[in-house]
């Protein structure tokens, strides 16, 4: 069965947004993204919830064809492009994209079918009402936390409504000169 992870952006106390969803203090350069762009090579799914898809939707098919495009943008628009994309919305309902699967009901059994299916490991990127909604259901098997050097005191949890205790294996921890650490954790089932 295709694993999900999950890769998330979180601050030192657990949040990964401001109060209004600010992300300004989110810490990213090449290195952060080579490490990041040797781990979506081995997926050729993304999940996402309807805001991050809509970010994602609006910035990568054409951010290769921009004026000097980044090795960044030129290899993770050439990613996206390619892989199968899967988004969790209540208000798309109905609305077909190529190479885009929309789910808006029945997700435990929706996700567990597209895990059934042959094919690489399946990324959820950002999208943290997505991962919760997949942590309900005990279905993300991994977690890649991208820890940033701050305290934002009020803001959005990643942990929310947690549907009881979650037992995690730490399989990996990287330091980057920014001060970001990631933390690659394993559920425990």
């Amino acid at each position: 069965m295709r694993k999900i992870v999950s890769f998330m952006h979180i601050s030192l106390d657990g949040l990964i947004a401001g109060p209004n969803g600010e992300m300004d203090w989110i810490r990213v350069n090449d290195e952060i993204f080579d490490y990041a762009g040797d781990r979506t090579n081995n997926s050729d799914t993304v999940l996402y919830g309807r805001v991050t898809y809509d970010m994602m939707e609006g910035y990568w098919p054409t951010a290769a064809d921009k004026p000097n495009p980044s090795k960044h943008d030129i290899e993770h628009s050439t990613w996206y492009k390619q892989v199968d994309k899967v988004v969790l919305s209540r208000t798309m309902n109905g609305q077909q994209r190529d190479k885009t699967t929309i789910i808006h009901d029945d997700v435990e059994k929706q996700i567990l079918a597209i895990k059934e299916k042959p094919g690489k490991e399946i990324i959820i990127f950002g999208s943290p009402r997505a991962t919760q909604t997949l942590m309900q259901y005990g279905l993300v098997d991994e977690f890649w936390l991208f820890v940033n050097p701050v305290l934002l005191g009020k803001g959005i949890a990643l942990f929310k409504d947690v549907p009881g205790k979650v037992s995690l294996k730490l399989l990996k921890s990287h330091a980057f000169s920014s001060g970001v650490v990631c933390l690659h954790y394993e559920t425990v089932k």
